[in-house]
């Protein structure tokens, strides 16, 4: 007699050939898919003409009141938009750019420490809100401290001091005649340069020669593969994003340094766009708005400008710019 614990569930039968034709068939039907996947490629966004993005900045620039530089250009391709890009216009703090470079130079070359500890003293201060005045008399500083006061909170006082170990304004400005800069100069404090001093301030410079400046470090052709690479992560790191930096998305990475006295607003950004990297530098002299409001028409013209730039190399991520200046908190 034969038991059962239960009835067997019935299993269909599947032969060794079956199992390979369904197999291939798989593998045939995947890779039909991936062929498809791999050929469809999204369309690039269509950027507009250059001559498309001169017509916007010249209509942002129409009715200031002042004198407006500004120059533009296309990292990848060269397409370029120069008005009033070789006219020599005011640095302001713009010159901490070329103070850096060339102190970096001098810390490349082994004629600077960088461990070596300074000692800020209360002789050094310039008058002013900077934090480095704040320090107390005989305190001890680190040269890269020095550098992220320069270039990130436009420090006047740490930029100073930066430009003496620089080897002042004779050097940086030799440094400068070197890489091909025949208008960008400092005056401040460099022998021989007493009536630039008083007719431009602490430095000069045209809007094409303080963007190349940028597009050198990023080329990573202005001192060395790694001093370079430094400035380019110090330059990225600004306190003051109302401007220029207030049109482009706070995810996009961009170098940047501004300058501003009373009838001069300026600043030059390099920005990792979408569609290619581009450098764009707004320098304004002369300007009758001399408010230190977000609405002064120079720091509105800053950010028009950048957000037109915007609007034309990332066509396909529209971000709205703060053109009324900052709204938050």
């Amino acid at each position: 007699m034969t038991f059962f614990r239960g009835a067997r569930r019935h299993r269909p039968r599947i032969d060794g050939c079956r199992v390979l034709f369904l197999t291939l068939v798989g593998l045939l039907f995947l890779s039909g898919c991936a062929s498809v996947s791999s050929d469809t490629k999204v369309p690039a966004p269509i950027r507009p003409s250059i001559a498309t993005l001169r017509g916007a900045i010249e209509r942002d620039i129409a009715g200031f009141e002042g004198v407006v530089g500004v120059y533009v250009r296309d990292l990848t391709t060269g397409d370029e938009v120069a008005i009033r890009a070789d006219e020599t216009f005011p640095t302001a703090s713009l010159v901490k750019v070329p103070i850096l470079l060339k102190l970096l130079q001098r810390v490349d070359a082994k004629e600077v420490s960088w461990t070596e500890p300074l000692v800020y003293t209360k002789a050094r201060l310039y008058p002013g809100e900077d934090l480095l005045a704040r320090f107390e008399d005989k305190q001890k500083v680190a040269l890269h401290e020095l550098i992220a006061l320069m270039e990130s909170l436009s420090d006047n006082t740490a930029s100073l001091w930066c430009q003496e170990i620089a080897g002042g304004g004779v050097a940086i400005n030799a440094w400068l005649a070197s890489k091909g800069f025949s208008a960008t100069r400092v005056n401040s404090r460099t022998t021989g340069r007493e009536k630039d001093r008083e007719a431009w301030g602490w430095g000069q410079t045209t809007p094409r020669e303080m963007a190349e400046l940028l597009a050198l470090v990023r080329a990573r052709k202005a001192v060395s593969a790694g001093a370079d690479a430094y400035a380019e992560r110090v330059l990225s790191r600004s306190w003051w994003t109302d401007e220029a930096l207030s049109s482009l998305p706070p995810h996009i990475h961009a170098m940047s340094k501004q300058g501003a006295v009373n009838a001069s607003r300026s600043e030059v950004v390099l920005v990792d766009a979408p569609t290619g990297a581009f450098v764009l530098c707004v320098i304004t002299k002369k300007q009758k708005d001399q408010s230190w409001e977000p609405g002064n028409a120079g720091f509105r013209l800053l950010r028009s400008v950048t957000a037109s730039c915007w609007a034309h190399f990332a066509p396909s991520d529209p971000y709205p710019p703060a053109l009324g200046g900052p709204t938050w908190p």
